[in-house]
């Protein structure tokens, strides 16, 4: 860009060539002054406010200040908006944090007087004497945001740590671990034994409980009946798959009470103690068997008394 100047005083006309930079550097110069303008006279009306007679600069300072006054009312509320949905969104949280405490509590047989998950834990101490400091807002919210991270991850960890418990606690409950009769001692044991037949040395694959006939046989765990029929060694026989596995024998039976494919609850009654089959006498012949291998009973069997 060319400006040229004529003057009265200039014996001939001057040339003034202007860049690009020179026109950035005013336009620069020009905002840079604007900001100047505005800040200098934001000073003036906070610290002469009072001192000013003009009343067209009185009410050009008084605007700009309720300008400014509303620009801080307008962010400090948008603030305290986010901050208050923040902590609604933590308030939920922590509600269900303490669901979940409670919850664990319970399945890992905590009592719950330990852990009043209503209650706000106890707090207190002496009055220091060092110089405390009032908390900025942008500190507040720094804590904010931490304490929502912190929930977050509590959350997802209380979370899986509650799947983990209720998952094992299914896979207990679905253990043979009832007593399949009301008795309190074997009338034969797991392991190698005389057999009563051949007085030779066999190993004998489950438990013998003696009972009188008719005696009340329950299921060891729920599950579902994977036999149900006579048997020329094992008589009047039901087989209950637990799952993962396992599955429970009950042998002997005067009466079966169950149907092949039927659903059956911890401790419901299936059968009734008989002699059939191969047998010296009214018993229960119970065995645990896992992929097909027989089991110790006694170490799944929780004995009364």
């Amino acid at each position: 860009m060319h400006i040229i100047l004529i003057s009265n005083n200039l014996k001939k006309p001057r040339t003034l060539t202007l860049t690009g930079v020179h026109l950035v550097l005013l336009a620069g110069g020009g905002v840079l002054a604007s900001v100047l303008f505005a800040m200098g006279l934001n000073y003036l009306s906070l610290r002469y406010a009072d001192k000013i007679d003009s009343p067209s600069l009185r009410s050009l300072v008084s605007s700009v200040q309720q300008e400014e006054h509303k620009k801080n009312q307008s962010y400090l509320r948008d603030s305290l908006n986010a901050m208050a949905v923040r902590m609604g969104q933590m308030q939920a949280q922590l509600l269900r944090l303490d669901s979940v405490g409670a919850r664990l509590a319970e399945l890992s047989g905590i009592k719950p007087q330990e852990f009043r998950f209503n209650q706000n834990p106890g707090q207190g101490g002496t009055v220091s004497t060092l110089p405390s400091e009032d908390m900025s807002f942008a500190e507040f919210n720094s804590k904010i945001q931490e304490l929502s991270l912190a929930l977050d991850d509590r959350s997802d960890k209380l979370g899986a740590l509650d799947s983990l418990l209720m998952q094992d606690r299914l896979k207990k409950k679905m253990l043979p671990s009832v007593m399949p009769v009301n008795t309190k001692w074997y009338s034969s044991g797991f392991g190698v034994r005389i057999d009563p037949f051949t007085g030779r040395r066999i190993f004998h694959e489950g438990v013998d409980f003696s009972a009188a006939t008719g005696t009340p046989i329950v299921a060891a765990a729920g599950g579902v009946v994977v036999y149900s029929d006579f048997h020329p060694e094992y008589g009047n026989m039901v087989d209950v798959d637990h799952g993962n596995d396992f599955v429970s024998r009950y042998a002997h039976a005067s009466k079966r009470l169950v149907r092949l494919g039927q659903v059956v609850v911890r401790g419901q009654k299936i059968a009734e103690v008989g002699s059939t089959g191969r047998s010296t006498g009214p018993h229960l012949h119970f065995e645990v068997r896992h992929k097909g291998s027989p089991q110790n009973p006694s170490r799944f069997l929780k004995m009364p008394g």
